[in-house]
């Protein structure tokens, strides 16, 4: 039987009686046709799932009963960042959902040099509230428990001027990269990916990349699509240091 599982950016604690939040409630009712005594798992992203049963079901409000706590530990154990050059609409939704899939611990959207996608305050707020929700999403589908942080996008040099130096491996995707992914040790603190947008990174993208640590990664003979390229290159990240 399927597990269907919910995100609510709620409190939850076993034994507690709750109204489900309008979009869950709308989903589990007019999508999902759930009735009163179903089964679903909640999740708040603090790394546990929390077995619950429908109470009831109504047009306005549906009630749920939370009846237990569990640990979920299926988060890699390579941090992962991609800092990605904002795509243009359904690829950007793309790119946020598999890197959730694929374990992806932070999600940095750039502005870069050759970025084609302008955002002003009003919509900059709307799209990161959306990039969140298709995370949610994707943490629903895959079972993840906790949530990947997505950062309010930025320019490239205000992202690199904020960086912590933690001892993540620092890595750009270059068609004329000289490193590969299997040459890599990345240790505890994981490794930093960034990735260009449609136009790739500019001359003075990679120079500021390079003035700050960044190695080039190559991912084979072949160019790739930046919807492909850090998806790619998180995939054999987790394969060859991760949990894949």
């Amino acid at each position: 039987m399927r597990t269907i599982r919910l995100h609510v950016d709620l409190p939850l604690a076993p034994g507690a009686e709750l109204p489900l939040p309008p979009q869950a409630g709308e989903h589990v009712a007019r999508v999902l046709r759930l009735a009163a005594g179903d089964p679903v798992t909640l999740f708040n992203g603090d790394g546990h799932d929390y077995p619950a049963t429908l109470h009831s079901v109504g047009k306005r409000e549906v009630m749920v009963a939370v009846e237990g706590r569990q640990a979920v530990d299926n988060e890699s154990p390579l941090p992962l960042t991609l800092a990605q050059g904002v795509a243009r609409g359904e690829k950007m939704d793309l790119i946020v959902q598999k890197a959730t899939e694929l374990g992806v611990a932070r999600i940095a959207p750039l502005f870069t040099e050759r970025s084609e996608v302008k955002l002003d305050a009003g919509r900059t707020e709307k799209r990161l509230a959306h990039w969140r929700a298709v995370a949610a999403s994707a943490c629903e589908q895959s079972g993840r428990a906790r949530l990947p942080q997505i950062d309010a996008p930025q320019p490239l040099a205000a992202w690199l001027a904020g960086l912590a130096d933690d001892g993540a491996h620092r890595l750009t995707l270059l068609p004329e990269g000289d490193g590969s992914a299997r040459a890599l040790r990345p240790g505890a603190a994981g490794a930093l990916l960034v990735v260009g947008p449609e136009g790739g990174l500019g001359e003075r993208d990679v120079a500021a990349l390079r003035e700050t640590g960044f190695q080039g990664l190559r991912l084979g003979p072949r160019i790739l699509r930046t919807e492909t390229a850090g998806l790619a290159a998180l995939a054999a990240l987790q394969a060859l240091h991760g949990d894949l």
